[in-house]
């Protein structure tokens, strides 16, 4: 169940609201004072805030801007204040939405529902975005495309030089051998040996180290093999 915090001083207001939304099926706590709403926006996980802008203690310019900076779930400010120049600085400060009272309670309820859809949308895209990509300090391959980008510059890599790249990246820390590399990325029914993976890592080093005699990604592990550091 989605959990909604509504920053709101006039009781009547914050109660209709309340209702409204919890008979919708979500589950709905209140703060009347601003200070008390930035304690629990803050301190608290909610889905969605909806925060009125003229509040005892702490208003809702300043409680949007601090949580803004700690988190990213929607808040509908929402207000009296008709003017431009107040929707601009309310969006401005982080909010996603901004609400002149009066409106139905129907609205809100509907924009509630609409923001939630979005950031589950955003946050799941997310979500697969970072498992279709590895990023590891500055060095980011995209494995849809299979590409590689370092400092968001694209590096053009060969099939293989690009398969034991993702591969190393894949199993991170970890060391393997050149027989290991070998088997894995060419199979031991290719022509050449394990002298191949050596030529490819200095490859590698070549297009993503900074300065390839002191690699950051790729280690040398003496007598044993190689490994990419995270």
């Amino acid at each position: 169940m989605k959990r909604i915090l509504i920053i709101e001083d006039e009781q009547v207001i914050v109660e209709v609201q309340k209702d409204y939304l919890e008979a919708s099926g979500f589950a709905v706590e209140i703060a009347t004072s601003g200070d008390i709403g930035l304690q629990k926006a803050l301190e608290q996980e909610y889905d969605l805030i909806i925060l009125d802008l003229m509040l005892p203690k702490t208003d809702g310019y300043e409680i949007c801007k601090k949580v803004r900076q700690v988190k990213n779930i929607p808040i509908l400010m929402i207000s009296a204040k008709k003017e431009d120049i107040d929707k601009i600085h309310g969006l401005g400060l982080g909010a996603d939405d901004y609400i002149t009272k009066p409106f139905s309670v129907g609205e809100l309820v509907a924009r509630v529902k609409a923001h939630l859809a979005r950031y589950d949308r955003l946050t799941s895209d997310n979500r697969m975005k970072q498992r279709d990509e590895i990023h590891l300090r500055g060095l980011r391959i995209d494995k849809l495309s299979r590409k590689v980008f370092v400092n968001e510059t694209e590096v053009l890599l060969t099939s293989k030089e690009y398969d034991l790249l993702l591969f190393l990246a894949t199993h991170p820390n970890r060391v393997f051998s050149k027989d290991e590399l070998f088997e894995r990325i060419w199979g031991w029914d290719s022509l050449g040996d394990n002298a191949t993976v050596t030529v490819y890592i200095s490859k590698l080093r070549e297009k993503i180290e900074a300065n390839p005699s002191k690699p950051q990604y790729i280690e040398t592990i003496w007598g044993v093999g190689y490994r990419l550091n995270v």
